[in-house]
């Protein structure tokens, strides 16, 4: 198994790091997956008997890596629940992508996830805004690192609207071109209250693989 990337434990909540390709739960795959992961390490550590309580409260796609807070009691899953539906946790994005971006900005868009699982622009989708700022371009490469922030969290949102802007993710295999880079997103920074003492806690983990260096 692989092993679980620990930022912080306590009695109420878990923070870890999401490798690349590790399903957020369990799918039809029975590929592992990370809830399952977390509660073999919290039995495994404290000697629970039987199943032990994580509560999921956000995902990320597959091929998406980054930082993730389970909740550890049914209490601290309502209130962070509760914090994500009053967009109270604030994730932030590092991507890649195609062409040069000149300077920070805005997408809004209205999203529509179809029956197939892909998401389009649509008239008839949800209104999904994101902001970004630009880190550094490679023009040599015609490439820019973004730092991406969401306003709201619909299915493949930052995938869907940089590719909508004409700049789509290197490594997109579904809404980009066919590269053998892996999806250049990486969920780096993740900030919630904690759900009993309230106070605001910010964690962060950097991108390591070797794509990501070609900015340093």
């Amino acid at each position: 198994m692989t092993k679980l990337e620990v930022l912080y434990e306590d009695n109420h909540v878990i923070v870890v790091v999401k490798p690349v390709n590790v399903l957020s739960q369990a799918d039809a795959t029975h590929d592992l997956d990370l809830l399952t992961m977390v509660k073999e390490y919290v039995k495994e550590k404290y000697h629970k008997k039987g199943d032990a309580y994580i509560g999921l409260v956000h995902r990320l796609d597959r091929p998406v890596g980054g930082v993730m807070v389970f909740a550890r009691t049914s209490k601290a899953a309502n209130r962070l629940n509760e914090q994500i539906k009053n967009h109270k946790v604030k994730k932030e994005y590092l991507a890649i992508v195609h062409g040069i971006i000149e300077s920070d900005g805005n997408f809004v868009d209205y999203l529509l996830k179809k029956d197939d699982g892909n998401t389009v622009v649509s008239p008839k989708g949800k209104k999904s805004e994101l902001t970004y700022e630009v880190l550094k371009v490679d023009k040599k490469d015609n490439l820019s690192l973004v730092k991406v922030h969401l306003l709201t969290g619909r299915h493949h949102q930052i995938r869907v609207q940089f590719k909508s802007h004409n700049h789509p993710l290197l490594g997109d295999m579904r809404y980009g071109k066919q590269e053998k880079t892996g999806l250049c997103l990486y969920a780096y920074q993740l900030s919630f209250y904690h759900p009993i003492s309230r106070e605001l806690m910010t964690f962060k983990k950097m991108p390591s693989d070797k794509i990501w260096t070609r900015f340093k």
